[in-house]
C-alpha cells in the first residue's frame, strides 16, 4: 500500500493516508516510518493507541472516519485534491526530503508542479526598488520557463506572484486551503490559480498561527530549486527559507541592498555567507542550469520491515530502558542506537514509533533521533 514513484493512490488508500496523517503525533517522518513498518496506512492506523500505550503515552487522538469525510467534502466544494508522497504530480524536489508531508492539498493546476520551480522570497515591508527587482525576477525567471514559488505575503512574495502570473506561479499557504493568509491577497490567490497552484499541508479549516509560517517556509524552499532572498531584514521569515535551503541541499541566492536599509541586513549577511549574488535573472539562471540536467532520485516510501504484532506484547521492557536511557537532547543515529542497545533493529524501531507517538521522541533529518 505504498505510493510507488509516478502511479497514482486508490480512493480507499488516499482516504487511509489521510487519516494517518491527521492523527496526534503523526508528522510527515513518522508517517513513513509506519507505512514502512506496518506495510500500509489502516493498519498503522490499528497499532497506534497500542504503540503510544506501550511508549508512555497517555492516549493519542486518532483522526476518525467522519472527520476524514468532513474534510473531504470541504476539499471538494473548494476545488481542492489531494496529490500524494510519489504520485507524478508531486514536486519531485520535494519528494527528495525526508520530511515531505504524505499530502498535498492542491488548488488550481497541479501540473504546474512538476516543472522546474525558484523560489523568491523577501520583505513584507519591502522598498519601491525591493518590489521592482522581485517583478523582474519573477517575469523573467517565467520567461525562462521556471516557476516561481513564494508564500503569498505581502510585499515580496506578492510582487514575484504578479509578475508572473502568466507563466504559472505557486503559493505555499501557512493555513487550510480555505484560510489563506493575508485577506489583502485573496484576489490574487484567485488570479493565481487561473495558471498557477495553491499548495498547503494543513487540514481545511486551519487558521495559520505563527509557529506555522517556519513550516511553510520549509517546503517553499524544498519545492524550489533554489531561493532568491530580496531584501531579508536580519531575523526575518526569509532568513528562516534561506536556512532551510542551505539544509536540503539547495541554491541560495541574495541581492544586495544599501548597507544603511535594515530591511537589507539579512541579505547582505548571506552574500557574506556565500551566497550566489544575484542583479537579473541570468545570474540565476547560469547557476541552476547544470542542475537542470540532472534527474531528481526520489525518495519512495519503501517495502514494510517485519514488526512485531501490535498485538503481540513487542519489545520487552528492559529493552525500552535501555533505549530510553540511551536517548538524550544530542541526536542520535538510529543505526548507534541498534548497536549499543544490542537488539534487533526491527525491535529498536518499534520502540521508538512507541515514544514518538507518546510524543517523548524527535525525529530529524539524516535519520537522527532525540528525546523530546
Amino acid at each position: 500500500m505504498t505510493a510507488p514513484t509516478g502511479r497514482h493512490l486508490d480512493d480507499a488508500t488516499r482516504l487511509d493516508w489521510l487519516r494517518l496523517s491527521r492523527c496526534q503525533n503523526v508528522g510527515p517522518r513518522t508517517f513513513r516510518a509506519l507505512i514502512n513498518h506496518f506495510g500500509g496506512a489502516r493498519a498503522a492506523i490499528d497499532a497506534l493507541p497500542t504503540l503510544a500505550k506501550r511508549g508512555g503515552g497517555r492516549g493519542i487522538r486518532i483522526a476518525s472516519g467522519e472527520e476524514i469525510d468532513r474534510e473531504m467534502a470541504a476539499a471538494r466544494k473548494l476545488g481542492v485534491s489531494f496529490v500524494a508522497l510519489g504520485e507524478p504530480e508531486y514536486p519531485p524536489r520535494l519528494r527528495q526530503e525526508d520530511d515531505s508531508p504524505p499530502l498535498l492539498a492542491v488548488r488550481g493546476r497541479a501540473e504546474v508542479l512538476t516543472r522546474p520551480m525558484v523560489a523568491i522570497v523577501g520583505a513584507r515591508n519591502a522598498s519601491a526598488a525591493g518590489h521592482k527587482m522581485a517583478a523582474i525576477l519573477g517575469r523573467d525567471l517565467g520567461s525562462a520557463g521556471f516557476v516561481v514559488v513564494s508564500g503569498l505575503a505581502r510585499g515580496v512574495d506578492a510582487s514575484a506572484h504578479v509578475a508572473s502570473l502568466a507563466t504559472g506561479t505557486v503559493a505555499v499557504l501557512a493555513g487550510g486551503q480555505d484560510r489563506p493568509y493575508p485577506p489583502e491577497n485573496f484576489d490574487l490567490l484567485d488570479r493565481l490559480l487561473e495558471t498557477g497552484a495553491a499548495v498547503s499541508e494543513m487540514p481545511m479549516g486551519w487558521e495559520p498561527r505563527g509557529r506555522d509560517f517556519p513550516r511553510r517556509n520549509r517546503l517553499i524552499s524544498g519545492m524550489a530549486l533554489g531561493v532568491v532572498v530580496v531584501e531579508a531584514a536580519e531575523r526575518s521569515g526569509s532568513l528562516i527559507t534561506a536556512r532551510f535551503a542551505g539544509e536540503q541541499g539547495r541554491e541560495v541566492f541574495a541581492v544586495p541592498g544599501s548597507p544603511i536599509d535594515p530591511r537589507a541586513a539579512g541579505s547582505n549577511r548571506l552574500l557574506k555567507q556565500g551566497a550566489t549574488l544575484v542583479t537579473e535573472a541570468a545570474d540565476v539562471i547560469e547557476a541552476l542550469a547544470p542542475i537542470l540536467g540532472v534527474a531528481p532520485e526520489a525518495k519512495p516510501l519503501g517495502e514494510p520491515e517485519p514488526l512485531l504484532s501490535p498485538a503481540s506484547s513487542g519489545p520487552d521492557d528492559d529493552l525500552r530502558y535501555r533505549i530510553a536511557g540511551l536517548l538524550g537532547p544530542t541526536p542520535v543515529s538510529i543505526d548507534d542506537l541498534v548497536r549499543l542497545a544490542d537488539a534487533p533493529a526491527a525491535a529498536v524501531r518499534v520502540v521508538l514509533l512507541e515514544l514518538d507517538l507518546a510524543g517523548r521522541l524527535v525525529r530529524q533529518g539524516n535519520g537522527l533521533v532525540a528525546a523530546a
